[in-house]
C-alpha cells in the first residue's frame, strides 16, 4: 500500500510540474489589426469608388494625410515563446488602396514584413539608423570626412 501511495504522490507532482512548464513554454500568438480577407481584397477593382471599397473591405486602419489619398489596412502577427519574454513580430501585412483625385481606385498593393521595417504602433516610433552605433563609433566615423583645407 505504501508503494502505491508514493507512486501517486510522484505522479501528482510530475503532473503539476509538467502543466506549470507547459503554461510557461507553450508560447502565445497574437493577431492585431485588420484580418486580411484575400477574397475581399480581390474584389477591389480599379475605378471603384470609396464607398464600394468601404463596403468590401471595411474601415481602414489608417488613411494617408499627405499627398495622394491612400487607405491602409494593417495586420500584424507576433509571437512570444515564454510568458516573460518580449513579443517578436513574425508576420506583418499592409494592404494599400490608392485613390486618384476623384476618389476612384487607381491600384491596390499588398506589402509584407520584408518590404519595410517593423513599426512600433504602440509607442509610434521607428528605429533610427544612428542609434545602433556607439558614441565612439560616431566620433570615429566623423573623422573620415575631415578636410583641413576646407575644400
Amino acid at each position: 500500500m505504501r508503494r502505491y501511495h508514493t507512486f501517486f504522490v510522484r505522479l501528482a507532482a510530475a503532473t503539476v510540474l509538467t502543466s506549470s512548464l507547459a503554461a510557461c513554454v507553450g508560447g502565445e500568438e497574437f493577431q492585431r489589426g485588420y484580418l486580411v480577407d484575400e477574397r475581399a481584397v480581390s474584389q477591389v477593382r480599379n475605378g471603384m469608388n470609396a464607398e464600394q471599397v468601404l463596403t468590401s473591405l471595411g474601415t481602414p486602419s489608417t488613411v494617408s494625410t499627405v499627398g495622394n489619398k491612400t487607405w491602409y489596412y494593417i495586420s500584424q502577427k507576433s509571437r512570444r515563446t515564454f510568458q516573460f519574454m518580449p513579443e517578436q513580430v513574425v508576420d506583418q501585412r499592409v494592404t494599400a488602396v490608392y485613390f486618384n483625385n476623384n476618389m476612384r481606385v487607381e491600384r491596390t498593393a499588398l506589402y509584407g514584413l520584408q518590404d519595410g521595417q517593423v513599426f512600433d504602433f504602440i509607442s509610434r516610433t521607428t528605429p533610427a539608423g544612428g542609434q545602433e552605433s556607439s558614441f565612439l563609433g560616431q566620433i570615429l566615423r566623423g573623422t573620415n570626412n575631415f578636410n583641413p583645407f576646407g575644400a
